[in-house]
């Protein structure tokens, strides 16, 4: 019997990756629902493709434009109505949720409460409300299985152990398309520049977040949540060449890590088939051709954005719903070319330090933290 599955922010990297990992194994999945946002002309040939359920657009005026170009038999939504029906409307067994930003929540909570896996690719539902969406997790009897690179190894890497004998987990880093750069460097450099990631194929926003650090420190508090350590059993390693994703330490000295090429398609396909592993299309790693590895301690004055949200973390409550609301008004301005590439950096910071936390926040709480935050950086 084929495995159902519903992709929220199907027309994004994440997502297309997705369906190609779904087309290499057609006899074993069945794509029920499919949601996007404004990439219309990808999305119809999608819903074309594999025919879903349910899908869904960002807006009525999308619906509209494509409705006649869909096939019978498919319902069509929109907005956050339709992403809450694509996530938790139809019979999919597991739902990946790869919508950039908080917007993917709500669709996230659904789908728990109706008793679905969650192939998580979206940090930011956790970053905003991890004891939410934990707490929901486990009532339900509910896996979260992490897509990130990063968290994937971590999880793999945690496989039968126990996690009273963990000493720390670290998450490498590529440090983005500025990693060699100085901060005087760092004054002048343009969207296009940042957009040129050494390693991996990934959307703009979270690009950008790879220059800034801004990911990494959304990985971190996801991490936290994901596999209950404290901050202070958390680090962070630069890695240039991300052939290792990831490794855990544990009390007796042993370090068990994760490798392979970088290639989103892998943990993608681990998390919809966990706990199986399936033949792979990609490109398999050889050290010997590789050679050499790097690793560099992390430096909290060149990437202050880690520091942030390590400080968020530690404190909790709205403060990192208010670090990752800032940090996406910021990033959007500044791939509008409003802002400078380090005044990203200042809006996240001045958000902070003007915000009052709200500890054990309810999902209203969070809202109005996150629509607060928004409104601010957009004035900075």
């Amino acid at each position: 019997m084929k495995k159902k599955i519903a992709v929220i922010g199907s027309t994004g990297s994440i997502g297309t990756q997705t369906l190609d990992v779904v087309m290499q194994h057609p006899e074993h999945f069945e794509i029920v629902g499919l949601s996007a946002g404004s990439n219309i002309e990808l999305f119809v040939e999608q819903v074309n493709r594999f025919r879903p359920q349910k899908a869904s657009i960002a807006n009525k005026s999308l619906a509209d434009q494509i409705r006649p170009q869909l096939p019978q038999g498919v319902e069509l939504f929109y907005g956050e109505e339709g992403l809450v029906e694509v996530a938790a409307g139809t019979d999919a067994e597991t739902v990946l949720t790869a919508i950039v930003g908080s917007a993917g929540l709500p669709a996230t909570l659904a789908a728990i409460s109706e008793g679905k896996n969650i192939a998580l690719a979206n940090k930011e539902t956790l970053v905003t409300a991890g004891h939410l969406v934990t707490d929901l997790a486990k009532k339900k009897g509910v896996a979260l299985l992490p897509v990130d690179s990063e968290h994937s190894a971590i999880f793999q890497c945690l496989n039968g152990e126990n996690l009273e004998d963990v000493q720390q987990i670290t998450l490498t880093a590529s440090g983005g398309s500025f990693r060699d750069l100085t901060r005087d460097q760092l004054q002048h450099v343009t969207v296009e520049d940042a957009l040129k990631h050494p390693n991996w194929s990934m959307g703009a926003k979270i690009t950008i977040d790879s220059a800034t650090m801004v990911n990494k420190g959304l990985e971190v508090i996801e991490a936290n949540w994901l596999f209950g350590l404290g901050f202070e059993q958390i680090g962070v390693l630069l890695h240039p060449e991300s052939i290792v994703h990831s490794f855990v330490e544990y009390r007796d000295g042993s370090v068990i890590a994760q490798l392979g090429s970088p290639d989103m398609r892998v943990p993608i396909q681990y998390a919809l088939t966990y706990p199986q592993r399936w033949k792979s299309t990609t490109k398999r790693l050889s050290l010997a051709e590789v050679g050499k590895l790097h690793f560099r301690e992390m430096d909290f004055e060149r990437f202050p954005c880690l520091r942030l949200a390590f400080e968020c973390g530690k404190i909790g409550g709205t403060a990192p719903t208010v670090y990752n609301a800032a940090n996406e008004v910021a990033v959007a301005r500044f791939l509008n070319q409003e802002i400078s590439f380090l005044k990203i950096e200042q809006i996240i910071e001045t958000a902070l330090a003007s915000h009052h936390v709200l500890d054990n926040p309810d999902l209203e709480t969070i809202k109005e933290a996150d629509r607060w935050a928004r409104s601010l950086a957009s004035t900075i």
